[in-house]
C-alpha cells in the first residue's frame, strides 16, 4: 500500500464535527487511539469554529448541559477547556402556565437542593462546546479534516467517501451531520419527520431584574418562552411560537419587540433590552427508523430531533456519543471490527429504547402544556401544581432532567461531580 493511500484509510470516520460528533471522536480517540491496536480516527468538519476571545460577547445559540453531559465532556477531555467565565450554572427552574403569576406558590419550582446537587446544569454556547470537543480530540491525537463529502458508498467490508481531501475509506462511518443528514440519506436510512409549524426566536437580552441563577419558562397557550441564565448576568431567550406569529415578531422594530417580550414574560425579570440580533429556527420532530446499518451509525440530530422546550437535544446527542463509543470500545478490546453489525445493533437497541419515551414525553409537553386550552391541557396544567406539592416527585423529575436515569453509558456515570456553584 502506498503512503498516499494509507493516509486516506481510517478505522472510524465521523461526518460532522459539531458538539456531538466531536465528542464521540474525542471519547473514541482517548479510549482507542493509542497502543498496539490503536484505531485511526478522523472527523470531517467544514465549519470549524475559531478560538473564542475571553472578552467576546456571549453567543445567542446556547444549550443547557445536564450533569450527565458534564460527565461525558469531562471524559472526553473537553470540559476543562471551556473557560469557567463563559459557563452559566443554574440552580433553579421555574415553570408556570399563562394563567398564573410566575412567583405564585402554585408555579412549579425545581431547586437543585431538592436533589442534593450544586446546580441543575449549565448554559453553554454551542460554538464553545464544539471548539472544546474538537480541541480535545486533536490533543489526544485525532485528525480533523476540513470540508464535507460529495458521495458515500457503503460496501460489505468498508465505506468509501468522496471528500475534498480525496477518496477516503473507513471501517465505520458515523453520521453526526444534523437533521438533514447526508450520511443518513446516503445510507438509505429512512426517517419520520413532522413539522411543529412553530419557530423558535432566539436572542440574548439584558433584564432590569437579576435572573437569580434561575431558568424561567412560561407556557403561553400558543408556545413557550424561556429565559436561560448566562454567565455574565444576561439571559438567552428561546421563544417558541406558531409560524403565523413568528414573522411579525421578527419584523418588529427593536423597541416594539422588547415590549412584546415583556408582556409575554409577564414582567418576571422586568424590562427587557435586546443584546443581540434575533434569529429564527424552524421546529420539528424527526426520528430515524433505524440508527444503524452495516458500517454506519447515526448519532444526535441525524438520528433524532426533539422540541427544544425541555432542553434535551444536545444532552440526548452526547449520550448517543458516549453509548456508541462504549459499544465500539468493548468490541475492539476483544478484537471485533468496529463496523460489525452486532456492535452497531447493540448501540441501536440501547439508544432507541432510551430516546423513544423521552421524545414522546417532550411531544406531550408541547401539545398539552405549551399549546391548547382543552380539557387535557387544563388537566396537564393542574398536574404542574400537583407536582409542585411533592418534593419526592420533584426529585424524580430533577434526576431525569440531570440525565442520571435510565441505562447510562459509563462516561455519563463516572464523571467527577462539578465543584462550580
Amino acid at each position: 500500500m502506498s503512503a498516499a493511500n494509507a493516509a486516506h484509510r481510517w478505522d472510524v470516520l465521523i461526518a460532522g464535527g459539531g458538539p456531538v460528533g466531536a465528542c464521540a471522536a474525542a471519547l473514541l480517540q482517548r479510549a482507542l487511539g493509542t497502543g498496539r491496536r490503536a484505531l485511526k480516527i478522523a472527523v470531517l468538519e467544514p465549519n470549524r469554529p475559531k478560538p473564542i476571545e475571553s472578552e467576546a460577547p456571549l453567543d445567542a445559540r446556547v444549550s443547557a448541559l445536564s450533569r450527565a453531559s458534564e460527565h461525558i465532556l469531562r471524559a472526553a477531555g473537553a470540559w476543562d477547556l471551556m473557560p469557567h467565565a463563559r459557563l452559566g450554572s443554574f440552580e433553579r427552574m421555574v415553570v408556570w402556565p399563562e394563567r398564573l403569576p410566575a412567583r405564585s406558590r402554585d408555579a412549579l419550582t425545581f431547586d437543585a437542593a431538592y436533589a442534593g446537587e450544586p446546580n441543575l446544569g449549565y448554559i453553554a454556547e454551542n460554538r464553545l462546546v464544539q471548539w472544546a470537543t474538537l480541541e480535545a480530540f486533536e490533543s489526544a491525537g485525532g485528525t480533523v479534516i476540513a470540508g464535507g463529502f460529495s458521495r458515500l458508498r457503503i460496501e460489505d467490508e468498508r465505506v468509501e467517501i468522496e471528500a475534498g481531501a480525496g477518496t477516503l475509506t473507513c471501517a465505520l462511518i458515523i453520521g453526526a451531520d444534523g437533521a438533514r443528514s447526508r450520511v443518513r440519506e446516503s445510507a438509505g436510512l429512512h426517517s419520520h419527520a413532522r413539522s411543529y409549524r412553530q419557530t423558535a426566536i432566539v436572542a440574548n437580552v439584558l433584564t432590569a431584574l437579576p435572573h437569580e441563577s434561575t431558568a424561567w419558562q412560561r407556557f403561553l397557550g400558543a408556545g413557550t418562552l424561556a429565559f436561560l441564565p448566562l454567565a455574565d448576568g444576561s439571559s438567552s431567550i428561546v421563544w417558541s411560537v406558531d409560524e403565523s406569529l413568528a414573522a411579525p415578531l421578527l419584523a418588529m422594530p427593536q423597541e416594539e419587540f422588547e415590549k412584546e417580550l415583556l408582556r409575554a414574560s409577564d414582567g418576571v425579570l422586568g424590562a427587557v433590552t435586546l443584546r443581540t440580533d434575533r434569529a429564527a429556527l424552524p421546529l420539528g420532530r424527526l426520528t430515524a427508523e433505524r440508527f444503524t446499518v452495516n458500517r454506519c451509525a447515526l448519532i444526535g440530530d441525524a438520528a433524532h430531533v426533539v422540541h427544544p422546550l425541555a432542553g434535551q437535544g444536545v444532552n440526548l446527542g452526547l449520550l448517543d456519543a458516549a453509548a456508541l463509543a462504549e459499544c465500539i470500545g468493548d468490541a475492539c478490546r476483544v478484537g471485533e471490527d468496529p463496523g460489525a453489525p452486532g456492535v452497531l445493533r447493540r448501540y441501536e437497541r440501547w439508544r432507541k429504547s432510551e430516546i423513544a419515551p423521552m421524545a414522546l414525553a417532550i411531544d406531550g409537553f408541547n401539545r398539552f402544556l405549551a399549546h391548547g386550552a382543552g380539557p387535557l391541557s387544563r388537566l396537564a396544567q393542574r398536574g404542574l401544581t400537583w407536582v409542585n406539592r411533592s418534593d419526592e416527585v420533584k426529585r424524580f423529575f430533577i434526576h431525569h432532567a440531570l440525565g442520571l436515569s435510565g441505562e447510562l453509558p459509563a462516561a455519563a456515570r463516572v464523571g467527577a461531580r462539578s465543584d462550580r456553584a
